[in-house]
Parts: C-alpha cells; sequence; structure tokens
C-alpha cells in the first residue's frame, strides 16, 4: 500500500469517527432516520395494500421492495451535514489542513453506510416480524444485503455531489424531491406488467427497480415476471447500475471538494 493511500485511509476514518460522534448528539435524527421506512413498510403492507401482478404471497414480495427504497431514502440527511459543514465554515478548517481532500467526503458516505447497515438490520427484523421469509441459503442472503448496500453507496455519492451544488441546508428539500420519482416510479410495490406499457418499461430500467428484482431472487421471494432484457438481468443490472453511479459521482464530488478551496 503506498504512502498517499495509507494516509487517505488514515484521514478518512478520523473524518468517519467525527461523523459517528455526532450520532451521540443527535439521537432524535438517528432514530427518525430508522423509523421513517418502517412505517413506510407498514403502511404499504396493511393499510394500503396492493400486489397487482404480484405471484405469491404480497408481503414477500414488499419488504424486499421496502428494503430497496430505505437505500434510497434518508440522503437529506447527508446533505444537510455536508451543505452545514459548508455554511459553517468547517470544511475551510479541514482544507487548511495536510489531509488528503477526499477524506472529508470518505468519511461522511463511511458514517451514513454504518447507519445505512443498521436501518437495512431494522428493517429485515420488522419483515420478519409480520411474516416475511426467505427460501435461499446464507450466501444468497448475504449477496442480497451486498447488493442493497452497493446501491445505497452509489446514492450517498450522487448525495453528496448535488449537496455541494445546492451549497444551502434550504437547497436541501428541492434537491431530495428529484430522489422520490426513483423510489416510486419502481417495482418497489407493484409489478411492471401491472402498469401501463410505458410507465412499465421507464420502471423496469429504474435502477432501484434493478435492485428490487435482484434481492427478491436471491431471497426466493416472489419475483418480477416478464421476458424483458432489463428484468432478465436484473442482477447484473444491480452491480452495473451503482457501479456506473459512483464511477461517475464519487469523482464529480471530490472535483466539486476541490473547487470549493479555490
Amino acid at each position: 500500500m503506498s504512502t498517499a493511500l495509507a494516509w487517505a485511509l488514515t484521514d478518512s476514518w478520523t473524518m468517519t469517527r467525527r461523523e459517528l460522534a455526532h450520532w451521540a448528539r443527535q439521537p432524535v435524527q438517528v432514530v427518525v432516520g430508522l423509523v421513517f421506512p418502517v412505517m413506510l413498510l407498514l403502511m404499504f403492507g396493511f393499510l394500503v395494500g396492493g400486489g397487482a401482478g404480484v405471484q405469491g404471497d404480497y408481503v414477500d414480495f414488499l419488504v424486499p421492495g421496502m428494503l430497496a427504497l430505505t437505500m434510497a431514502f434518508g440522503l437529506e440527511g447527508t446533505m444537510l451535514a455536508v451543505t452545514q459543514d459548508l455554511g459553517k465554515g468547517v470544511v475551510d478548517r479541514f482544507r487548511s489542513m495536510p489531509m488528503a481532500n477526499s477524506a472529508v467526503l470518505v468519511g461522511r458516505c463511511a458514517a451514513d453506510m454504518l447507519q445505512s447497515a443498521a436501518g437495512l438490520l431494522v428493517m429485515i427484523g420488522v419483515g420478519w416480524a409480520i411474516g416475511w421469509r426467505t427460501h435461499g441459503g446464507a450466501a444468497s442472503f448475504l449477496g442480497a444485503v451486498a447488493l442493497l448496500l452497493l446501491f445505497r453507496f452509489a446514492m450517498l455519492w450522487i448525495g453528496i455531489h448535488l449537496a455541494m451544488v445546492a451549497g444551502r441546508p434550504e437547497m436541501v428539500q428541492a434537491v431530495q424531491i428529484l430522489v422520490w420519482p426513483v423510489g416510486f416510479l419502481s417495482n418497489a410495490f407493484a409489478t411492471p406488467e401491472s402498469m401501463p406499457g410505458w410507465l412499465g418499461a421507464a420502471v423496469e430500467w429504474n435502477p432501484m427497480s434493478a435492485t428490487a428484482t435482484a434481492v427478491r431472487d436471491l431471497f426466493g421471494n416472489p419475483a418480477v415476471t416478464g421476458t424483458s432484457w432489463a428484468a432478465s438481468h436484473a442482477t447484473l443490472l444491480a452491480v452495473a447500475w451503482p457501479l456506473a453511479l459512483t464511477a461517475l459521482f464519487f469523482p464529480l464530488a471530490v472535483r466539486r471538494f476541490r473547487r470549493l478551496s479555490r
């Protein structure tokens, strides 16, 4: 390992610990982030219902979709933290220190990934409590969790970049609205076959739909039927989409951060 990479990892871990220390001072925000997706799961599972076109138990279909949706939502906390640091001049002090330019952003992302993993465990526990079951082996289960976290990783870098573009906390809400179409124009709640043709085609090519379909398959839950390329290659897309998004937005975020110091 090169010296530069070692220093970058050390700096990133220091910034990760800084973000984790904020959890103790903001417990309400952490709890809300964990509870909100649980409320959505219970609402769609028991109040709204649905399942048009689903073959099998709707709860088994819904829970993997909600897990994917949870990985897409909740970016406003990350975006607010970034914009608040920018507004308070904290980032200016970090830039004056001898640390890697990416360390502040990587630390923010790493801390949020830990919170996302905790939220995923909570959602899996709630899903189990309401009757959801997996029917694959341990390797398939871990593979599904890995795909979910990979999708979250990509979404976080999109959020970090958009936060620096927004620049101010009051602009975060407007930017956050862009995430909602990604979440709801997906197969999280219903199959594309139950939708109008043009809408179903758009839903199938949604990155979140690919993740939801792939994890359903790995969990052994009801799958989204159909013969389209997008549906039959969901696992490939569930890997390719997050990698492509990360490859695009990670360098954009780091470059934007460097420009802030000019």
